[in-house]
């Protein structure tokens, strides 16, 4: 679907929350549509990009003249560059509320949660809507796309560019490494070696699924371990990557403790890990890891789209025992397992089964997600083929 507009879930709770709120911010990563959105939604808003330099410098110079040229609020792109405008914004919006004037309504975008989410916390708690727009999922694609097999889904990721055709997979893929994640990562921090960092970044690609190791990263790639976790941290402020946490309670200490690693996207994983088709795909051997990678997504972008805090665990125990996920609601927990295999086996809801025994009353739920479609082992309770399947539903 060339150059087409592509209806996203989120837009529903961006909408009721504009009803409540007078600024709503939305972060999330470079290029998963985030000006599109806001464009479509708010039509009759000015729009202004912090990216553009001489705007940046007309905010820099006099803030306060800069918002008071749009007397009923404007659409604020790339704000991450000037996050002080959160500051001045708060001003306005207490004004406005102290002498009952129109409301003013001003949507403020960033591609870095690190400095929007400091200044949110400091200058407008209570007073704003902060939403997260992720790449595209499953759902939202058209019926034929997402019908599509899981190694062209896990491949493509979900950037909107890549299933509008507006470009090819690799060159958007080779150029947003370079254009976006190296840039942002110097600009946060001065990285002294480019060679190192791009080491780091294929082998966290590398270990996909698997508990992140400082250490061992920063054995591998030469450099210490607090560079090491520096640049995670710049990674994870910039939507690239993400630790999944385990969960624990008092049963702590029959508990690994240390977080998985993940990219919110995987295509740009496979791109870094040299997957350029389906072939090469479907005989790596972080196949699984990738469409591990992929559902597990696909349940935190289904949170963030109703905007929800996200709630995703993964269980693991000494003994090797593990849950892929587990989602916690109050006192309750849902219980899945993440098989790539298209075939199914009664092994797969074997420690689903140990869980509910360790937690007697507390599992809500337990389901199988695996990439299988004959129609008997569909019919059974608990499998889900990685299409269908809703943490919500």
């Amino acid at each position: 679907m060339p150059n087409s507009f592509i209806n996203r879930t989120i837009s529903g709770e961006i909408l009721a929350s504009s009803r409540e709120y007078r600024v709503i911010t939305i972060t999330g990563p470079r290029q998963s549509g985030k000006t599109t959105l806001c464009k479509k939604l708010f039509p009759s808003l000015p729009y202004v990009n912090l990216e553009d330099i001489s705007t940046l410098r007309e905010v820099e110079k006099d803030a306060k003249r800069f918002i008071a040229n749009y007397p009923d609020g404007a659409v604020i792109d790339e704000a991450h560059n000037f996050p002080d405008i959160f500051s001045y914004l708060q001003v306005e919006v207490d004004k406005d509320i102290f002498e009952n004037t129109k409301k003013r309504m001003f949507v403020v975008t960033g591609s870095s949660n690190f400095a929007l989410l400091e200044r949110i916390t400091q200058s407008m708690a209570g007073r704003t809507a902060v939403l997260t727009l992720l790449p595209l999922s499953i759902h939202e694609l058209s019926p034929g796309q997402r019908a599509l097999p899981a190694s062209t889904l896990t491949l493509n990721g979900g950037y909107p560019s890549v299933w509008n055709e507006s470009v090819s997979r690799g060159r958007f893929f080779r150029d947003y490494y370079t254009t976006y994640i190296e840039r942002d990562a110097r600009k946060i921090v001065n990285i002294k070696d480019l060679r190192a960092f791009q080491t780091f970044m294929t082998l966290c690609a590398g270990r996909v699924g698997t508990e992140f190791n400082a250490s061992a990263l920063s054995n591998e790639v030469g450099v210490t371990s607090i560079t090491i976790n520096s640049w995670l941290n710049i990674l994870a402020a910039s939507y690239i990557i993400y630790l999944l946490p385990p969960y624990h309670e008092n049963i702590g200490k029959r508990l690994v403790k240390t977080p998985k690693i993940y990219f919110y996207d995987t295509g740009l994983a496979a791109y870094l890990l040299g997957i350029e088709n389906e072939e090469q795909f479907n005989t790596h051997p972080l196949r699984g890891a990738l469409f591990e990678n992929m559902v597990i997504n696909e349940m935190i972008k289904e949170q963030a789209n109703v905007g929800k805090k996200n709630q995703l665990y993964f269980y693991r125990d000494k003994s090797g025992r593990e849950i892929d996920a587990i989602y916690t609601k109050a006192q309750y927990l849902q219980a899945f397992e993440i098989k790539s295999a298209m075939t199914y086996n009664k092994n797969f809801f074997k420690h689903l089964a140990y869980l509910e025994k360790l937690f007697p009353g507390r599992v809500s739920r337990s389901a199988v997600i695996y990439d299988g479609t004959a129609a008997t082992p569909e019919t059974m309770e608990g499998l889900y083929n990685f299409r269908d399947f809703r943490l919500f539903g």
